[in-house]
């Protein structure tokens, strides 16, 4: 079982920051990836930014040069930085994980979902 806890959201005015952090815990073997989406009312969820344990990191377009991810490998922690906010970054944002967890004699790899955290700008 693993369990993403989540941290960070808020109300903020425009051109603010906030900062969020999702960490996993449980029977972890290995964590391949942890990244945030992100799902506006009336909206799809949608990728904002991904972390492959292996150093690459993925940004959705809209948030490229204003959202940084990193993680903590030591605490199973992701962060995500987000800088210079619109009213459009509105939205519950959401941590995921890509988990090797431990099953009897070896492993299995799950995708893990937070349950939300809610970012408001405002303009």
């Amino acid at each position: 079982q693993v369990q993403l806890v989540e941290s960070g959201g808020g109300l903020v005015q425009a051109g603010g920051s906030l900062r969020l952090s999702c960490a996993a815990s449980g029977s972890i073997f290995s964590i391949n990836a942890m990244g945030w989406y992100r799902q506006a009312p009336g909206k799809q969820r949608e990728l904002v930014a991904a972390f492959l344990f292996g150093g690459r990191r993925d940004y959705a377009d809209s948030v490229k040069g204003r959202f940084t991810i990193s993680a903590d490998n030591a605490k199973n922690t992701v962060y995500l930085q987000m800088n210079s906010l619109k009213p459009e970054d509105t939205a519950v944002y959401y941590c995921n994980a890509d988990i090797s967890t431990y099953k009897g004699a070896g492993t299995d790899d799950m995708h893990y979902w937070g349950k939300g955290t809610l970012v408001t700008v405002s303009s």
